[in-house]
């Protein structure tokens, strides 16, 4: 099986780049990144060291270009066989969104627009991409089903990521290949994104900062360890029998089932660390959700999997973790 995997030195396109190169019946993964500044680009440097490591049989073929650039992107795989897509690249952030609109537009507009076309002409049977909890906007209808109404999204990366889903279901239907969107829910772990709660509230007590708290902590969100949304990803790439026989087009969450508050993530996170945070409190934010919690029974029904790591367990790895990689 040849593989497309855009975002592939990001935190999620890292962790399944890195399944994928042990995976037998991969033949070849075509790694696309545009390596932008949105966070420290030494960490994604570092991941694609690791990955040049694990790639003893060089299946890991890397480009470095933006996919906004739809002439590049077909120029790059005209020739190429591509069995499957795994979009996963995306301007991420929710608060990014305030300061940089555009760049959302560019990357989960424009960027997965060109994703579409590209398997369209190239007749690709079958295109995952990542969508995000976010995109539950103000349903206050908990757990988070997929047949929820999800059109009041609060902020504009959401609403670029429902742009997505739209997109993907009205081409799947015009031009039958099979259309697989995950909604992610907070995902953490090693080699995760800086500008994550988990990630920020751990670098900002070993470096004695202060830690902006939202509503003192109140919020729930329903944290979803890596291995387990990679796992996720690979039920859909693998699965033997077709859950999507009458309709081509699918969403499905990904999401631990089990919310928790920020308050109590971040006490977990003083207990590793061994140090108290310094607290600066905040009123919420008009763009934050109150609460995420993610109803796993879709999925578990069609790919017989529920995502297994329980937030403290995943909390100490990310913070052995970090300081492997960071207090050395």
């Amino acid at each position: 099986m040849n593989i497309l995997l855009t975002g592939y030195a990001g935190f999620i396109g890292f962790h399944l780049a890195s399944k994928l190169i042990k995976d037998n019946l991969i033949k070849n993964i075509y790694g696309i990144d545009n390596l932008d500044s949105y966070y420290d680009v030494n960490l994604k440097k570092s991941r694609i060291k690791i990955l040049q490591k694990l790639d003893t049989n060089n299946k890991l073929k890397k480009f470095t270009f933006d996919l906004k650039n739809s002439k590049k992107l077909n120029e790059t795989f005209k020739k190429i066989k591509i069995d499957v897509v795994i979009n996963l690249a995306a301007q991420a952030g929710v608060r990014y969104s305030f300061s940089n609109p555009k760049s959302y537009i560019n990357s989960n507009i424009i960027g997965f627009f060109n994703i579409l076309e590209l398997v369209k002409s190239k007749k690709i049977s079958k295109l995952i991409f990542a969508s995000t909890s976010s995109s539950y906007g103000s349903q206050s209808i908990t757990p988070y089903k997929e047949n929820l109404m999800n059109n009041t999204p609060l902020q504009l990366y959401a609403a670029t990521k429902i742009s997505n889903e739209v997109m993907a279901h009205s081409y799947s239907h015009l031009y039958g290949f099979i259309s697989i969107g995950l909604r992610f829910f907070t995902v953490y772990g090693p080699y995760g994104r800086p500008d994550m709660a988990i990630y920020k509230f751990t670098d900002s007590i070993y470096k004695n900062k202060k830690i902006d708290l939202f509503d003192s902590g109140k919020m729930l969100r329903d944290c979803t360890y890596v291995d387990d949304i990679v796992e996720g990803i690979m039920r859909t790439l693998n699965v033997k029998h077709d859950p999507l026989k009458k309709l081509k087009h699918n969403i499905y969450n990904i999401g631990f089932g089990k919310p928790v508050t920020v308050k109590a993530i971040l006490k977990q996170i003083e207990l590793n660390t061994g140090k108290k945070a310094l607290v600066k409190m905040l009123p919420k934010h008009t763009s934050e959700m109150n609460k995420t919690y993610c109803s796993t029974l879709k999925f578990n029904n069609d790919f017989n999997f529920k995502p297994k790591v329980k937030i403290n367990d995943g909390l100490k790895n990310f913070n052995d973790w970090y300081k492997s990689y960071h207090l050395k």
